[in-house]
């Protein structure tokens, strides 16, 4: 594989990254909203952001397969060249 495919791939790499950063600040974002509804509760709104919180940690969990398996490409390529 050539040296721009590589580039390219690393550069997607980096945006699986990104989007990984994004979701895990959305998760610290609903811990927030979660903590204040101690102080004024709000059982609707608790269960949404509870869900919220478990598909953003689905999401994570998933980008980082697809990171780990993507960087195993990238590496396995690196190796042939």
């Amino acid at each position: 594989m050539d040296k721009q495919n590589l580039d390219q791939m690393r550069a997607t790499l980096s945006k699986l990254e990104d989007i990984k950063n994004s979701q895990e600040s959305i998760i610290d974002k609903i811990n927030h909203v979660i903590t204040d509804l101690f102080q004024s509760p709000d059982s609707e709104l608790e269960k949404s952001m509870e869900a919220a919180h478990q598909k953003s940690s689905d999401n994570v969990d998933a980008i980082r397969e697809a990171i780990d398996a993507y960087e195993m490409k990238i590496n396995k390529l690196e190796n042939q060249n």
